[in-house]
């Protein structure tokens, strides 16, 4: 992800803005609330922007006494727009229903459960290696190394769409 993705937990979070998503087509009429642009090689093979329109998300806190920290984001994502930059071909998902679970340990690792419609980016430092950009309608578990921000994956079930083979 961007710097600004891969910023202490911002990064979760502004990655799971991007990972709460969607399932549909048609391009969003609407000016985009943001963009995210990866270089070629960072998100896909290709440079990769993502517009970002809309979200109903509900988001709360739950602080535990044993310093652990609960990030609850939840509702219907945002609208995504994905351009390829080379080719300038799209392909666009309309928000859907997502629930996110941060957790955020002592430690100084923190664990996500995507469940829902989420889009999961992994760079060529994670683990398994990027670059790749899934729509992923089921559950993914992702551990999250918060010293180097490595985001590992623990698990993943459910369909999924290979949103860089889409716009290739």
């Amino acid at each position: 992800m961007t710097a600004c993705l891969r910023a202490p937990l911002a990064c979760a979070s502004v990655a799971l803005l991007v990972v709460v998503a969607l399932f549909a087509v048609g391009r969003a009429e609407a000016a985009p609330d943001s963009t995210q642009t990866f270089a070629a090689g960072e998100a896909c093979a290709f440079a990769l922007r993502i517009d970002i329109t809309g979200s109903t998300q509900v988001n709360k806190t739950f602080e535990g006494a044993d310093g652990r920290v609960r990030l609850l984001s939840a509702g219907t994502g945002s609208d995504l727009v994905f351009t390829n930059l080379a080719t300038g071909k799209t392909f666009t998902l309309t928000g859907n229903g997502s629930v996110t679970w941060t957790r955020i340990d002592a430690s100084g690792s923190a664990r996500l459960t995507l469940t829902g419609h989420n889009i999961a980016i992994y760079f060529p430092t994670d683990i398994p290696a990027g670059p790749s950009t899934t729509l992923v309608v089921g559950r993914e578990d992702i551990a999250v190394d918060l010293a180097t921000f490595q985001f590992t994956r623990l698990s993943r079930t459910g369909n999924t769409t290979n949103i860089c083979a889409a716009l290739s």
